[in-house]
This record gives structure tokens, C-alpha cells and sequence, in this order.
């Protein structure tokens, strides 16, 4: 099949790239380049530099041919669509409507989509299942569930199939590929960065949650456990019509044992410094991951902490090695 991936110079959207490229598809990658390069697009995958505000050009580009679409591009960082909603409004919600736009004009009518656990907000039970009351904390996961209410709307009135994606904290490396952002916000790089000599401490942000520790609790999935999730949903929309999963491992780590993890791992004593808490942080998201499960056979194979965060390590330290 022929494959347009949205952000597939990114972290999760190049996995998933790589993935398709292993499976015998063909990968064309639509990146706009502002939080990645062209050095991380997958070997193998075309490219085409280009905003998903560019409606016509998403046109001309997907009326060459398309089986269908992986859409990723996204700001992700829920700290900053605290302070700057609007830029997440514009670049997750109102960006995302041109792809559907130009999926519907040229008869694309697959999709899978990148949502998030930000949708859930608090919950009321965890761990989480798909039914939960949707009732996001902040702007970031207010903007996906508004890409996730518009592709519901495109299925009614036009019949696009979709198949939307809530997953959790993702982790780890595979295929000489690993998580790097810029600027990096993410607690498995922030910690191991802190190993490498690269940062002095890690910030904790906020002890005084009602968890045991009294720090926030994730589901950590690994990208290889998510890319093979993606494929799945991609295939069984080719006889199903709607899909909505969670994906995680379904236990749920606390940012202190997370850091526990990476001393186990690296060795290193890795200083911490306990900071006010951010805003729009939910205390505890863990995945039922059932549904999928049930429906599609999928369940993580790497659901170790201390494996996750040693296969983030060991590419951590090739890269350190590449730019030091």
C-alpha cells in the first residue's frame, strides 16, 4: 500500500514510518521540518516538506494515488498549550481540517490518528477505558479531541473511516531510532540526559499528588509496541469503519520510580529538584488497552520499565557519542 504519514520525520510518526518500510509499503513523509530534520526522516520514505495549512498542496499530493493516511504532525507539548492555546488550536485542530478537506476532495478515505490520553483529562477510574468521560485539563489535549470529534462528523456525512489512537507517556528505541525533541520536555530524555552529563538535575514537577509517592503516575508504552498497534488499526480499517483504542502497557510508574529506573539502568545518581507543579497535569493516566486487545489481537511486548528506559539508553549514548 501507499502510505502518507504526517510528521513522519518525528519521533512516533518516523517509528511508524520505518514500520510500514519494513512491511513492504510505500511511505511517502509530509513534515514541515519545525521540530525535526531531514537527517531523522526514515531511509526508504519519500519526502515532501510542506505545512498541513497548505490545503492545495495536501491536494495535488494526495491526488496521486493514496491507500490512505498516518497523521502525526502536532505540537505535543501540554505545558506550553497552557500558555499559547491558540497555537495549539491553529496547528492541531484547524490544520488537521485541511488534511481531512483534501482527504474527502481527492477520495482518501482512510485514516488513523494520533490522539492522546490528554482527552481523559482527570479520571474518574482508571485504569482508563475508551468510554470514560472525554473532559481534557488542558489545550493540548482540548485540541486533539476536537480533531477526533471532526473526523466522527467526516464519517457520518462523507464515510471516512478512521481509526483514532489515545495512547500514553511513549518511550524507548528501536531501529537506531529514538526520542529526541527540541526543546525536550520529556521526563525518559530529560532523566537519561542528566546520565549523560548533558543536564545538571531533573525537575519534578510537583510531589503533593494524591499517588504514593505523591508524584504523578504515567503508562509507559514502548514505540515499537505502538508502531505495531498503528499497522493494525491502518489494516482493519480496510472492513471496519470507526475505531477508537487506548494503547499502554496498563500499569502506570510514578515519576520517581521512573527515575529509580534510570539509576538502576545508567548507574548514575541522577539529582533531582522538586518544582511547583504544572499547570493542567492530571495526577494519575493509566490505559485499559482491552478493547484493542480484544478486537485486534495487540498487546505490548515490552512492558519493563527498566527494559523501555535501557533501550532508550543505549540510543541515547550512540547519539551523545555522534554529537559530542
Amino acid at each position: 500500500m501507499r502510505i502518507l504519514v504526517t510528521g513522519g520525520a518525528g519521533y512516533i510518526g518516523g517509528m511508524v514510518a520505518l514500520t510500514l518500510l519494513q512491511q513492504g509499503h510505500t511511505v511517502v513523509v509530509y513534515d514541515n521540518l519545525c521540530h525535526s530534520t531531514r537527517a531523522l526522516l526514515p531511509a526508504g520514505a519519500s519526502f515532501i516538506q510542506g505545512d498541513l495549512a497548505d490545503r492545495p498542496q495536501l491536494e495535488n499530493l494526495l491526488a496521486t494515488g493514496f491507500d490512505g493516511v498516518m497523521h502525526f504532525a502536532a505540537l505535543i507539548e501540554a505545558g506550553e498549550s497552557m500558555q499559547q492555546p491558540e497555537r495549539y488550536f491553529r496547528n492541531n485542530t484547524a490544520s488537521s481540517l485541511s488534511l481531512l478537506e483534501a482527504m474527502i476532495s481527492t477520495g482518501v478515505h482512510r485514516i488513523v490518528f494520533s490522539s492522546t490520553a490528554a482527552v481523559y483529562g482527570e479520571p474518574d477510574v482508571t485504569p482508563i477505558r475508551e468510554d470514560a468521560t472525554l473532559r481534557p485539563t488542558n489545550a493540548y489535549g482540548e485540541s486533539k479531541l476536537l480533531v477526533e470529534k471532526m473526523l466522527n462528523w467526516m464519517y457520518r456525512v462523507h464515510g471516512l473511516r478512521y481509526a483514532s489512537l489515545r495512547y500514553f507517556n511513549v518511550a524507548g528505541a528501536m531501529g537506531g531510532r529514538g526520542e529526541a525533541h527540541e526543546p525536550e520536555s520529556h521526563i525518559i530524555p530529560l532523566v537519561l540526559d542528566v546520565a549523560l552529563g548533558r543536564r545538571e538535575r531533573i525537575k519534578i514537577y510537583g510531589d503533593d499528588y494524591p499517588t504514593p509517592d505523591g508524584t504523578c503516575i504515567r503508562d509507559y508504552i514502548h514505540v515499537e509496541d505502538l508502531a505495531h498497534a498503528h499497522l493494525l488499526a491502518f489494516e482493519a480499517l480496510a472492513h471496519k469503519e470507526q475505531l477508537v483504542y487506548n494503547l499502554g502497557n496498563g500499569s502506570g510508574f510514578s515519576v520517581r520510580q521512573v527515575i529509580e529506573s534510570a539509576r538502576r539502568v545508567t548507574g548514575h545518581p541522577i539529582p533531582v529538584d522538586v518544582v511547583p507543579r504544572r499547570p493542567g497535569d492530571p495526577a494519575v493516566l493509566i490505559a485499559s488497552s482491552e478493547r484493542i486487545a480484544q478486537e485486534l489481537g495487540w498487546k505490548p511486548r515490552h512492558t519493563d520499565l527498566d527494559e523501555i528506559i535501557a533501550s532508550a539508553w543505549g540510543w541515547h549514548q550512540v547519539r551523545y557519542q555522534k554529537t559530542a
